[in-house]
């Protein structure tokens, strides 16, 4: 799930998620960043902004054209929950996911980070029913699911399971994970 149409326009004026801008120093210095289900490309932005080379990939086509505008950006047009993964064998210095989920490209994400890579993930709970959308088991996060999708795979580095109040009120896990 990423920013509906109608939302994009006004998404350059989105600030990046306070998560990714605590830890995407993390991703080392110059490395390729791949940004899932980017929307509006507010991290694209952010991290093109650092001098990273971004991939950012969207069902939505208006993907292609604002990446246009970035210095070092493309943007790819896939349906990550129903095309097959557009970057078999790619490997990223940082992969980037917020406010997605589609389990069954997890375990994905996680090998497309590359040694010395990191994961960078912040998406909606359990217990974000009681705030509103999402409210729908398949796209809330299972309390520990993704320390336990990094298990054995990525050394974590931060991790929170925890009520929000910005940008409204949620229920959100998040996730730095380094690939030793």
């Amino acid at each position: 799930m990423s920013l509906p149409a109608s939302d994009r326009a006004h998404a350059g004026d989105v600030p990046a998620s306070v998560w990714i801008e605590r830890w995407g120093a993390l991703v080392p210095g110059g490395a390729r960043v791949l940004d899932v289900a980017c929307g509006g490309g507010r991290h694209s932005r952010w991290f093109a902004a650092r001098g990273h080379p971004v991939t950012a990939v969207d069902r939505d086509p208006s993907v292609q054209h604002w990446c246009r505008g970035l210095v070092g950006a493309t943007g790819v047009v896939a349906d990550l929950e129903s095309g097959p993964w557009p970057f078999p064998g790619q490997r990223f210095g940082g992969v980037v996911v917020t406010n997605y989920l589609h389990r069954p490209l997890l375990a994905t994400l996680v090998e497309s980070v590359e040694s010395g890579g990191v994961l960078l993930y912040e998406t909606f709970a359990t217990g974000n029913e009681r705030f509103g959308r999402p409210s729908r088991p398949d796209f809330l996060l299972q309390p520990g699911e993704l320390l336990e999708l990094v298990r054995g795979h990525l050394r974590v580095m931060a991790f929170e399971d925890v009520q929000v109040e910005v940008p409204g009120p949620a229920m959100v896990q998040r996730l730095a994970a380094r690939r030793e």
